[in-house]
């Protein structure tokens, strides 16, 4: 059987050097980081797991927890695409990543969980920020990092996309369209993400010196039934919006669908903007007009960060805000007279 002794032997270079390459130290240079990882890969080297956990004492485990409202779980496109970011960064770097079940609250802690699974970090999203489970993982320093959520501590991060500056963009493009009469579609009060995108729209609402309604935010879900049933609120309206900013593109798909019901058209009686850039959104007719998320780039980034949490053992790893993105296509056109 093929040892770490020999693959340094074909390598020309030490044990060491070997190991660190395994464990993704970065004081290794990219060449002969390369040539160690090009011989592991010819002689299909795999190493003993638990000889590599007892000397460094890792388990080379991330464990991931996620909420999304709707107990959708990994079918859900946004988490998709994050999860699919993490595993091709961790896969890289010699770590797993065990995915908690979505009934794991009902039993166990996050930090019972880490614990009892001997993660070395773990990586949470959709959870509300006030959850009181939250302070005991981070009081015990197990290396965290939080997506979408912004919470940090001397062994916690988080990355986050710039929702309030992507629900800016999405009112700002719907008045250079002509629209003054904007309405908001909301997700789940109790996150993050709706805070932040909630805030956006009134600050580009107001520096567009546009009108907020009160019943112009319509309360819904991270869902297509939850856009489904606040659009059928905004349909019963008697002076209705043009234009609708919907904080999710499935929020989108369930309001463009009320609206054809209504015997209505999208984009002729309302303009539609969604949020994320979820694959379906290219494919529907019209086309969803959206703010892209950088979801894959999100879950590298998140994986990064756990990953220099776990070996980093003094500084304090500063948060990141991912920029967003409009992308523009035929679910929103230019308002050709205001009632």
């Amino acid at each position: 059987m093929l040892t770490i002794k020999d693959i340094a032997k074909k390598a020309g270079v030490s044990v060491a050097t070997v190991s660190k390459v395994m464990n993704g130290y970065d004081d290794i240079g990219e060449v002969t980081k390369a040539k160690v990882l090009r011989i592991i890969k010819e002689n299909n080297y795999r190493p003993n797991a638990n000889a590599q956990s007892l000397r460094t004492n890792k388990s080379f485990l991330v464990g991931l927890f996620f909420k999304d409202h709707q107990d959708s779980g990994v079918k859900h496109p946004f988490f998709r695409g994050i999860i699919s970011g993490l595993e091709e960064r961790l896969l890289e770097n010699n770590y797993d990543m065990i995915l908690f079940s979505a009934n794991w609250e009902d039993q166990f802690s996050y930090l019972e969980k880490c614990e009892f699974r001997n993660v070395d970090g773990a990586i949470l999203m959709g959870m509300p920020k006030d959850d009181p489970k939250l302070s005991e993982l981070l009081n015990a320093k197990i290396p965290s990092v939080f997506i979408d959520l912004d919470i940090s501590d001397e062994k916690a991060s988080y990355i986050i996309s710039d929702n309030e500056e992507g629900a800016r963009k999405a009112v700002r493009h719907l008045a250079e369209l002509g629209h003054t009469k904007i309405a908001v579609i909301e997700g789940e009060e109790i996150t993050v993400p709706t805070q932040k995108r909630l805030i956006g729209y009134k600050a580009e609402m107001k520096a567009q010196n546009l009108e907020v309604k009160d019943n112009w935010i319509i309360q819904g879900k991270f869902s297509v039934d939850g856009g489904y049933q606040a659009m059928e609120e905004v349909l019963k309206l008697n002076n209705r919006p043009t234009a609708i900013f919907c904080m999710g593109d499935e929020i989108a798909v369930g309001a463009m669908k009320a609206i054809e019901e209504a015997g209505l058209n999208v984009p002729d009686d309302f303009s539609i903007v969604g949020f994320d850039d979820i694959e379906i959104s290219q494919y529907l007719n019209p086309a969803l007009t959206t703010v892209r998320q950088k979801k894959e780039e999100m879950g590298i980034e998140a994986a990064d960060m756990v990953l220099e949490l776990i070996n980093n053992q003094q500084e304090k790893i500063e948060a990141e805000i991912i920029d967003t993105e409009l992308i523009v296509r035929d679910s929103t056109k230019k308002l050709e007279k205001q009632e």
